[in-house]
C-alpha cells in the first residue's frame, strides 16, 4: 500500500523521509525516533555523500592540522544511526520530489539504479552548496570547494600530491579566512583574493582592517578589491594562475572561499516556496509554508532576523541542529517552535578572534533604522592583571529608541565569547542603558572592573544622549 494513504488512519505506521544526512536532517530524524518507536514511525534518511553528521565548521582545522583525524569530525556514523531504527541510505541522491503524489525518486550513486520512495511526512535538509564562480578554469583539478568531508578529504589528498607551495583562496569570509590559516599552518605560501575593501564582509570595514593587518601578520598576502575573472591552467590542464583584470597570481592550488547558497534545486522544481535569497520558507514550526506535512531545515532554509524583522540565509551549524530538534518534535506529533536568529558567529585568525552579531552599519541602513555607533579598546582581564590582551568593540544603537542593534567584537584570548553578551541582549531587546546595568561576572584574572561591552554599551548611551555617532 502506497504510504501516503496511511495518513491519519489509526494502528498504522507512518513513513517519514528525511533528505540530507547532516545536521538538520539526522536531527530530525533522531528527535523523532526519541518520540516515536519504530512501531509507530518508519525513519528512511537520504545522503548523497559517503558521511553523516559531520562537523562542515570543523573542516578548516582538520585540513590545517589542528584536528587529526577525519572522523574526529563526525558526531554519530551511519551505523549508529541505523542502530536507532533509522534507514539511513548513503550514497543515495534524491533527484525529484513529488509533492502531488507523496514520494520521491532517488538514485544509487554507485549503481546508477532509480526508485520511488513513498512518504507520509517529508524533511528537506538539504544543506548548502558553495559558490562556485562561473568563469573559466573554475572546475579544473586543483580547484577546491570546501562543505563536505568529502571536499576536505579531495583538497588534503591534493595538498599531499601538489609539489608547489603556493595556494591562492579567492574570497575573505569565514570560510576563506579560516582557510588561508589552515594552508599557512602546512607550509604553503598564500594570497586571498577579496572583492571587498577589507576581509571578513560580516564585519563593517573599520573592524575588517583589524582581520587584515592580522593576517599579513601571519604572512597571508591579501589581495583587496579585486575580482577574480579567470582560473589559468597549464599544459596538464590543472591550475596555475589566478587571474584579476590587473595581474595574476600563482597558484598551485585555488581554495573557493567565496561563500554558500542554499541548495533548493529539488524544492524549487518542486514549486516549493522561496525567499530572496533562494532558500525554503517556512512557519515557526519549521513546516514548508503552505504543506502541512513537509519540513524544511538548515543551510537550505532562510530565517528570521529578529533585529531586522526581515528573512535571512544563514549557514550555520549551530541553527541547522535547533531546525532539526524542531522538526523531529513536530514530525513525531509535538510542538516545538523555532523564533529566529540574531546572526551571531565567531571565528579566529591565529590568536585573533573575530566576533559579531546582529547589524551591521548597512544593515541597519538597509532596514531603514537611523542608528549611532560607539567603538571602543579594552582589555580582556584587569589591566594589572598579568597576560591582559586588548580587544575592539563596536556596537550599534538604535537612535530614537536606545534599541541594541548589534555588536562586533576583534580582539586576542577572552575576545570572541564576549559576543554572547551581545546576542542575548538582542534577543530580550535590550536597549543600551539597559545593558550597562548587567550584573555580569568579574574578577582580575577575566575582566576589567568594567567589562569591554559595557564600556561600549555606556559609550552609545552617551552618543544617543549627545545626539552624535
Amino acid at each position: 500500500m502506497n504510504m501516503s494513504a496511511a495518513r491519519g488512519v489509526p494502528g498504522t505506521r507512518e513513513r517519514l523521509v528525511v533528505i540530507g544526512g547532516d545536521a538538520a536532517g539526522m536531527s530530525a530524524a533522531s528527535q523523532a525516533r526519541r518520540l516515536k518507536g519504530a512501531d509507530e514511525l518508519e525513519i528512511v534518511a537520504f545522503e548523497r555523500g559517503h558521511f553523516t553528521s559531520f562537523s562542515a565548521c570543523g573542516i578548516p582545522y582538520w585540513v590545517g592540522g589542528d584536528v587529526t583525524d577525519r572522523d574526529e569530525l563526525i558526531a554519530r556514523t551511519a551505523e549508529e544511526h541505523r542502530a536507532r531504527d533509522i534507514d539511513l541510505r548513503l550514497r543515495t541522491e534524491v533527484m525529484e520530489i513529488d509533492v502531488a503524489g507523496g514520494r520521491v525518486r532517488a538514485r544509487d550513486v554507485e549503481s546508477g539504479d532509480e526508485y520511488w520512495t513513498p512518504y507520509d511526512k517529508l524533511v528537506i535538509a538539504t544543506g548548502a552548496r558553495p559558490i562556485r564562480p562561473d568563469m573559466p578554469g573554475a572546475d579544473a583539478p586543483g580547484v577546491h570547494g570546501v562543505q563536505t568531508l568529502d571536499d576536505g578529504q579531495a583538497l588534503i589528498d591534493t595538498l599531499t600530491r601538489t609539489r608547489g607551495r603556493r595556494a591562492v583562496v579567492v574570497g575573505a569570509g569565514y570560510i576563506g579566512v579560516e582557510m588561508a590559516e589552515a594552508l599557512i599552518n602546512r607550509g604553503y605560501e598564500v594570497t586571498v583574493v577579496n572583492r571587498g575593501s577589507e576581509p571578513m564582509s560580516t564585519l563593517d570595514a573599520d573592524m575588517g582592517r583589524l582581520v587584515h593587518e592580522a593576517m599579513e601578520g601571519l604572512g597571508i598576502t591579501m589581495v583587496n578589491d579585486a575580482e577574480v575573472t579567470k582560473i589559468l591552467t597549464g599544459e596538464d590542464g590543472r591550475v596555475r594562475a589566478v587571474a584579476t583584470e590587473d595581474a595574476e597570481y600563482p597558484a598551485d592550488v585555488v581554495v573557493l572561499g567565496i561563500g554558500v547558497r542554499p541548495e533548493t534545486t529539488l524544492a524549487r522544481a518542486a514549486g516549493l516556496p522561496l525567499g530572496d535569497h533562494g532558500g525554503l520558507l517556512t512557519d515557526l514550526a519549521m513546516r514548508v509554508r503552505g504543506h502541512e506535512n513537509i519540513w524544511a531545515g538548515g543551510d537550505c532554509v532562510e530565517v528570521l532576523d529578529l533585529v531586522s524583522g526581515r528573512e535571512r540565509h544563514i549557514a550555520l551549524g549551530t541553527h541547522a541542529n535547533k531546525h532539526g530538534q524542531v522538526i523531529g518534535t513536530n514530525a513525531a506529533d509535538g510542538y516545538a517552535t523555532f523564533p529566529g536568529v540574531v546572526g551571531t558567529a565567531v571565528s579566529k585568525v591565529c590568536d585573533l578572534e573575530i566576533a559579531r552579531t546582529g547589524l551591521r552599519e548597512k544593515d541597519a541602513r538597509r532596514a531603514g533604522l537611523q542608528y549611532v555607533t560607539a567603538t571602543i579598546e579594552s582589555t580582556s582581564r584587569a589591566g594589572y592583571y598579568p597576560n591582559a590582551s586588548t580587544m575592539t568593540v563596536k556596537m550599534l544603537a538604535e537612535r530614537r529608541t536606545g534599541r541594541l542593534l548589534g555588536v562586533q567584537i576583534v580582539g586576542r584570548e577572552g575576545a570572541g565569547k564576549r559576543v554572547d553578551i551581545a546576542a542575548v541582549a538582542l534577543t530580550a531587546g535590550m536597549t543600551v542603558e539597559q545593558m550597562t546595568s548587567l550584573d555580569l561576572g568579574y574578577a582580575p584574572p577575566f575582566s576589567p572592573v568594567w567589562d569591554p561591552v559595557l564600556v561600549a554599551a555606556r559609550r552609545a548611551a552617551k552618543a544617543l544622549n549627545a545626539g552624535t555617532s
